[in-house]
Parts: structure tokens; sequence; C-alpha cells
């Protein structure tokens, strides 16, 4: 997997030791990628050998997290790509580069399935954060501009 490195990850506040959260965000999000990889490759996928390369242990050690993103991204892609096509003016999911399409995946799952509880903003917060580590100097712009879009809660009709 080839993709751009930043000398000093403390400064999108991307630092911290292996076990840290934001290196789970990350080894979700390589994941990610390396499954579309195999998919746009044709190859079977492995989730346990991706992840378990990744976190450097067993699968059955690795956490929750990371196995969790990469098995509902892909038990879902044709559902969560759908509804990012239909926020998208002029552009269609499959246009996008491997990166913003594994950065997007991860936000819809960890925002809907993992976290259903988790703040928009600190999704979104998260995949800006990735898009300027791994990203061109302005891709953030659309990721955080296509998640805003995307990541809503339904209002509860008690509250109405």
């Amino acid at each position: 997997m080839v993709l751009k490195n930043m000398e000093n990850e403390d400064e999108i506040g991307f630092g911290g030791g292996n076990d840290s959260r934001n290196s789970l965000q990350k080894a979700a999000m390589t994941a990610i990628y390396d499954v579309l990889t195999c998919i746009d490759m044709k190859e079977d996928i492995n989730v346990e050998n991706i992840v378990s390369a990744l976190l450097d242990a067993p699968y059955e050690e690795c956490d929750y997290f990371v196995k969790a993103a990469v098995v509902l991204s892909i038990r879902d892609m044709d559902k969560i790509v759908s509804k990012y096509n239909a926020n998208m003016n002029k552009w269609t999911f499959d246009r996008l580069n491997r990166v913003e399409q594994a950065i997007l995946l991860l936000s819809y799952v960890h925002f809907y399935y993992i976290e259903p509880d988790v703040q928009k903003g600190v999704v979104i917060d998260i995949a800006v954060k990735l898009a300027k580590l791994y990203l061109g100097d302005k891709d953030y712009k659309f990721v955080n501009a296509i998640l805003d879009h995307v990541l809503l809660r339904e209002e509860s009709k008690d509250e109405e």
C-alpha cells in the first residue's frame, strides 16, 4: 500500500502508540483500503489475514473496532455506496480514489453500526484528519462535505 506519509503525524492529531484509538482508526482505514484493492484486482478477500498483518497480532486478539469496520464495510458495501452516490453531484463513488473510498466506508460504518451514539462531528473530524494525512491538500474538504450530507441521524417521532 502506498500512501502519502507525514514526518510528524502529531501535527494533525494522529500520534500515539499502537493501542491508541487513532492508530486503530488508521488500521481500519488501511484494512478497508486493502479490501478495496483485493476487489479491484478480483482477488479473494481474507479479512483475517489483512487485519492480523496490519495489527501484527492473531486475528482473535485484534481490536473489535478494526475487525467490525472491515467486515461491515464489505457486508454492506452496495448499500453504503448507494448512499454516497445519492449525495454526490457529478461524481460517483467508483470515481473516487481508493483512499477516499476507504475513509468514507470507515466513517459510515463507524457512525451507523459500530458506535451508533457517536457524534457526527467526531466521525467527520477523524475522516478529515485521515484525509489530510493521506490525500491531496484540499481533498479533506470533499470528505468533510460529503460526510456532512450522508451522516444524518433520524429524528425521533417522540421529539416532535
